[in-house]
């Protein structure tokens, strides 16, 4: 084994518990909130959960072709590298290493830290403390080895579903709201297009994070059929989840009683199971969050670690080691930490996870259109497998993303201006980087 190459030691098994864990987190229990605040209507709340989850179906099952066409470490990054030029690849990887990864480990730890906090009675002071800590405790885990994290994303993977699926059976069965709290679908005080398009912002925060698997690929077994494998069957088994839960919620509670509260999952429960009841299915919440973190964390310390061997990064040399037992890159993963801990000492929940939804849909979009750039540039590419329905699944997901950017750019101007400049700002990194290289 050469000494920056990594371990292929992860199975389909671990890999789709990556792909679940990572978007099955926090957004499932508490952007509900968010979304029937936007809508105003139960009715469209839904339509904006359905909607989400059939652009990010048709997400997956476009990216998936180019996953596994390119399997290589760094996912996304490489991907558009080999369809448009170095520049996009290190644009989306400077995004992946300030940006979106640090922004989602901080807005989880916080919304991890605020549930502990809750549950167990602690002072507010100590709220980010524990997310820090948090934080630090997987970096670590993960710095032991693939196996370790991997290990860690498929027990609490499979933890994380007994409190989802609790609350759907008994929310349905016991909810007395039944199918009238699906109704209306739409208000007169809530246009349906804006209130549409900031309800599938808040949806594609709880259904993203699928596409990061790609970055682990250099360190799956059989990364040509288990990657589209893993990130179809993983977000088909979550948007039927997401859908199903919802349901159970409105069973429960009126929308507008969920979009009133702050923690609408924990509220529902304790109302199914009392107040003892609710507090085991809020550990069955940190679990989740715990786990989702935990793939963040596996997948983000991949990126610097990746643009790092291509020489693209002030300190390459350090982020491209690798800990001579583990094989893991830990300096990546402690660069990624930092930022994440400064994040979660300036940052909120919502803005962060608004922030990166909004720059991560515009690679999105352009991997998305690389499926058919590739087929006109690269037709003899092999391609273990190939988006059904081409081309109209790959426009409609192109479509949709289109959709969500533009939206945002009308309801959330000063967000959106934001995430540009903090993208261009990469921009005279790869140009001194690049005529570094050239002299």
């Amino acid at each position: 084994m050469e000494k920056n190459e990594l371990k292929k030691e992860i199975g389909l098994l671990s890999a789709s518990a990556v792909v679940i864990g990572m978007v099955i987190g926090s957004g499932v229990f508490f952007k509900p909130t968010a979304i029937y605040t936007a809508t105003g209507a139960p009715g469209l709340g839904m339509i904006a959960w359905v909607i989400g989850g059939f652009i990010t179906i048709a997400g997956g099952l476009t990216a998936a072709e180019v996953a596994a066409a390119i399997p290589k470490t760094g996912g996304m990054i490489v991907w558009l590298e080999e369809t448009y030029g170095q520049i996009w690849g290190f644009l989306l990887g400077w995004v992946e290493t300030v940006i979106s990864f640090p922004a989602n480990i901080a807005a989880l730890g916080i919304i991890f830290a605020t549930q502990a906090v809750s549950l167990l009675g602690l002072n507010d002071g100590m709220l980010v403390t524990i997310a820090i800590i948090s934080i630090l405790f997987l970096i670590v885990m993960n710095c032991l080895g693939a196996k370790v994290g991997g290990n860690i994303q498929t027990i609490f993977t499979i933890g994380k579903m007994v409190p989802i699926f609790a609350i759907i059976v008994f929310g349905i069965i016991k909810g007395n709201g039944g199918v009238v709290r699906i109704f209306p679908v739409t208000v007169a005080s809530h246009p349906i297009a804006t209130s549409l398009g900031s309800a599938l912002l808040a949806t594609m925060f709880a259904y993203d994070g699928w596409i990061h698997i790609g970055n682990i690929s250099g360190e799956l077994k059989n990364p040509k059929k288990d990657l589209p494998k893993a990130i179809i069957g993983g977000l088909f088994f979550v948007m039927a989840v997401y859908i199903l839960i919802n349901l159970a919620y409105l069973f429960v509670l009126p929308a507008s009683a969920l979009a009133a509260t702050k923690t609408p999952a924990t509220d529902v429960a304790t109302l199914i199971f009392g107040s003892v009841g609710g507090k085991v299915i809020t550990i069955g919440i940190l679990i989740s969050i715990f786990g989702t973190l935990n793939g963040n964390i596996l997948t983000g310390m991949r990126v610097p670690y990746a643009m790092a061997l291509e020489n693209r990064l002030p300190g390459s040399k350090l982020l491209s080691t690798l800990n001579s037992k583990t094989r893991t890159p830990i300096y990546s993963g402690v660069l990624i930490g930092i930022i994440a801990i400064i994040m979660t000492l300036v940052g909120n929940f919502n803005q962060l996870t608004d922030l990166l939804v909004f720059v991560l849909w515009f690679f999105y979009v352009m991997t998305f259109i690389a499926v058919i750039v590739l087929r006109k540039k690269q037709p003899d590419l092999k391609r273990p497998y190939i988006v059904p329905l081409y081309p109209v699944v790959p426009i409609i997901a192109i479509i949709g993303g289109l959709y969500i950017i533009i939206n945002t750019m009308i309801t959330q101007p000063l967000n959106a201006g934001l995430g540009i400049v903090l993208t261009i700002i990469g921009l005279p990194i790869y140009f001194i980087k690049k005529n570094k290289a050239i002299k």
